[in-house]
């Protein structure tokens, strides 16, 4: 319950920012979509780190299963809630911005569900490069697309989405080690880990729009395609890139993360500084 509460509460603050970017133009520049997450992140662990740990994402929980002794038989359950929660995140915002979706449609002159609609679907799952580097201003073009596509590839995109989580998990590790002397005092390590994804954000959002979590992508994504987008939920380039770009690049990220603090980083509990 922890999880599924703490994820569904940092994805509806966080994509209600994107939301408002994409729908309304309330946000000017990436940053500001980023420092909302970074807040909504921070907030998040706060309410459940007592409770549950506050993984709040599959790669981290998968991470910390692997390296950190977390139990292997609770990893389907955290994952699960963890899901839950990013769609039930999602379920809401489109109650609250479904008649701005729909205008932003027809300004755009695309169809829900038809090629061109990523333009929309973009405000639950994700896609490369960003949908939103389109010119917001004119009609879709399905030339001007193939022109942003060829921009990034599937293989750029796995990579960007595997070493911005193994820095997030560095970051998440170093954090959450007792015997880490600098690890950040009064209780502040959850605006750490929350600003670490903000300037992640504000580096790879224009080009895979950051996701760094599997189930901040797959539970919105699911949603999209029974809200009327259908096909083009799971329309990234290549078959199966939402699978390999959004699920299994993080999850490798943070597991290389996780090895690298532990092998490299970590020092023992008895090591003293000079």
């Amino acid at each position: 319950m922890a999880e599924a509460f703490g994820t569904g509460l940092l994805v509806f603050i966080g994509l209600g920012a994107v939301h408002a970017a994409v729908l309304t133009g309330a946000q000017q520049g990436v940053w500001q979509v980023a420092i909302v997450w970074a807040l909504g992140i921070a907030a998040a662990i706060y309410c459940t780190d007592n409770v549950s740990g506050a993984h709040l994402n599959p790669a981290i929980t998968i991470s910390l299963a692997l390296w950190r002794g977390f139990a292997w038989s609770k990893v389907p359950q955290y994952i699960l809630g963890q899901v839950l929660g990013a769609l039930l995140a999602a379920s809401l915002l489109f109650l609250i911005f479904a008649p701005y979706l729909a205008a932003r449609e027809t300004k755009l002159g695309v169809v829900r569900g038809k090629p061109g609609s990523e333009l929309t679907a973009m405000c639950y799952g994700e896609y490369f490069p960003n949908p939103g580097s389109l010119p917001s201003d004119k009609r879709y073009s399905e030339a001007a697309h193939r022109d942003l596509e060829s921009l990034v590839s599937p293989v750029q995109a796995f990579f960007c989405e595997t070493i911005a989580t193994m820095i997030l998990a560095i970051v998440v590790f170093a954090v959450s080690d007792p015997n880490n002397k600098s690890a950040p005092l009064a209780n502040l390590g959850p605006v750490m880990v929350g600003l670490t994804v903000a300037c992640l954000i504000s580096i790879f959002g224009p080009l895979t729009q950051a996701c760094f979590n599997p189930a901040r992508d797959f539970g919105p994504r699911l949603f999209t395609y029974f809200a009327g987008w259908g096909e083009i939920a799971w329309a990234v380039q290549g078959s199966l890139s939402w699978l390999t770009v959004y699920i299994l690049a993080p999850v490798v990220g943070a597991i290389l993360g996780g090895g690298f603090y532990r092998s490299v980083l970590q020092l023992p509990p008895s090591h003293t500084t000079s």
